[in-house]
């Protein structure tokens, strides 16, 4: 299958949204409060979620419009470029770089769910909080506030993150040296806003793709 795809560019705009991501199953939740231009697509908003969570963004992911009536779960799926080669539908789907977010997120509520890591699974819900105007001196997109250090990567989904919560809660070697190696200085406490920092969709896209 040969597709060409939209690179990321900045589009002009006049509001911003507002989202609220809560990693799903994690309790306390870990989540994040970010505003976005409402000119970006679904690539760009895939970016800031993995800067603002602390993800690496060495898997696949999609955005999900879900209806547990619904034969798969979902409505409409949103896939990412790099996950072109193994689909195999009649119809192609919708994709990240040429899907712009207002397709989705009309209103306040509105909500979908980005998956990350299709073997960890990693799933957020997304939430449209508000739809504000743009302040002309401030750069997006930005993390407001959020709780709670993403986890590692690659660490076993849910079950994994908790166990390695527990593996530095009892700081027992004996446990799992390797894994408590593995781990880190990985504080899962830890979340300070001031310290994300927002990657140029279109860079990375290059990265990936190029």
């Amino acid at each position: 299958m040969e597709l060409e795809f939209t690179i990321p560019i900045k589009r002009p705009f006049k509001n911003i949204y507002q989202f609220k991501i809560t990693l799903l199953d994690t309790k306390p939740s870990v989540w994040r409060r970010i505003q976005v231009p409402e000119s970006y697509t679904f690539y760009d908003l895939h970016i800031a979620i993995q800067d603002a969570m602390g993800w690496k963004d060495s898997h696949l992911h999609c955005f999900e419009k879900r209806d547990p009536k619904a034969r798969w779960g979902y409505l409409e799926k949103v896939d990412c470029p790099y996950a072109a080669e193994e689909i195999r539908e009649e119809k192609l789907p919708l994709f990240t770089t040429e899907t712009p977010l207002p397709k989705f997120f009309k209103k306040k509520n509105d909500k979908m769910f980005y998956v990350y890591d299709f073997g960890d699974n990693w799933e957020h819900e997304v939430v449209l909080e508000k739809i504000l105007p743009k302040e002309d001196k401030v750069k997006y997109p930005v993390c407001l506030e959020g709780k709670l250090a993403c986890p590692p990567e690659d660490c076993g989904s849910i079950p994994g993150y908790y166990n390695c919560i527990e593996i530095l809660e009892r700081n027992n070697k004996e446990i799992d040296e390797e894994l408590l190696a593995w781990i880190d200085d990985w504080d899962p406490e830890h979340f300070d806003p001031k310290e994300i920092i927002f990657s140029n969709p279109r860079k990375r896209f290059n990265e990936s793709w190029g």
